[in-house]
């Protein structure tokens, strides 16, 4: 009688590592559809020059670090983290500045380390906060949305824009404004409160009483509900991250809420869907363990929030992520699930 002995892993559930970032990339779709809806065409431009930036990038390193090129490039992991780049970074802004983004986020931000797997910050984050360090007047210039401006630039306005320069014939407050997050915090520095800041135009709702920044909440949110559909992410991340962020904003708003903006300002401005669905659930950069990742997230969801409150910076989510990348060999440590036949 012949025996035959295989090796573990015994069991295959069908998954790699590029499968799982297509599937990242085509949640993020809505996002980008909506992105460009409200804000424009500056958004594909700087997507292009991200690709083109990290196929060039990548192609270097792995040439320099002598490691094969097309299975590396065709894992898409580089795809993914210039992708969340760019939506962390204003549409008009120069070319130079998303081309720099990404070049930092991939050579510091993965290659040093030793590439995928070995990073650990994450890539997009490190890149962001790089860019929001080195180059603050252009990275707090944004584009207002169409319900605010009454128009948007055309692709070939954007397209001139950015890569030459070329001031589009149309007032320069349309694509040079604040975020709703940096207008709040700079009118409660002036003495408002934030029910008067809520109440302006500036916040004032559109289509299903959503604001255009909250429609692009809701898009990430869509797709992240898919992520978690497809068990591509894991739950506790987007619930410690936003159940967090949403207990301290109700606490807070609760004590003073001339001061503090409500649940609803917190979870449909700035990032937090992004980073909740997409940015905080990287595998490699963030805890391992169930209870690590509800810790991890949490830990980033107080962060966030104190930063968008205390800080200097007035969304927060690139040195929340960050920092808590710094706690993740400790956090997994404390948070090992018992093996059986152990106590610990």
């Amino acid at each position: 009688m012949m025996s035959t002995f295989s090796s573990s892993p015994f069991a295959h559930n069908n998954s790699s590592v590029q499968k799982i970032m297509l599937q990242v990339q085509l949640a993020a779709f809505p996002a980008l559809l909506a992105h460009i809806l409200l804000f424009g065409y500056g958004i594909v431009i700087q997507w292009f020059l991200a690709v083109a930036t990290a196929l060039l990038v990548e192609f270097v390193m792995l040439k320099l670090r002598d490691r094969p090129v097309m299975p590396n490039m065709t894992d898409f992991s580089a795809l993914i983290t210039v992708t969340g780049l760019v939506f962390c970074i204003p549409p008009e802004s120069p070319w130079w500045v998303i081309v720099t983004g990404c070049t930092f986020a991939l050579v510091f931000g993965k290659h040093l380390y030793g590439g995928l797997g070995y990073n650990p910050f994450n890539p997009a984050m490190l890149g962001y906060a790089f860019l929001l360090i080195s180059f603050p007047a252009e990275m707090t210039q944004w584009t207002l949305p169409k319900d605010l401006a009454g128009y948007t630039l055309s692709f070939w306005d954007s397209f001139n824009h950015i890569l030459f320069g070329v001031m589009p014939n149309m007032p320069i407050d349309s694509f040079t404004g604040a975020t709703p997050l940096s207008t709040l915090q700079t009118g409660l520095q002036q003495g408002l409160s934030s029910q008067d800041m809520l109440q302006a135009a500036y916040f004032e709702s559109s289509w299903l009483n959503l604001t255009a920044w909250g429609w692009i909440n809701v898009a990430f949110l869509i797709g992240g509900l898919w992520l978690l559909y497809t068990r591509t992410i894991r739950w506790q991340f987007p619930v410690g991250f936003l159940g967090t962020l949403a207990f301290m904003a109700w606490l807070f708003h609760m004590i003073n809420p001339a001061l503090y903006a409500p649940i609803s300002f917190h979870l449909l401005f700035g990032g937090t869907m992004l980073a909740a669905f997409f940015i905080i659930t990287d595998p490699v950069s963030s805890s391992t363990t169930p209870m690590g990742r509800l810790i991890y997230a949490a830990g980033i969801g107080i962060l966030v929030y104190v930063i968008r409150n205390w800080g200097a910076f007035p969304d927060g989510i690139a040195f929340a992520i960050l920092l808590m990348n710094i706690a993740v060999p400790m956090i997994d440590r404390y948070t090992q699930p018992r093996v059986v036949g152990h106590i610990r």
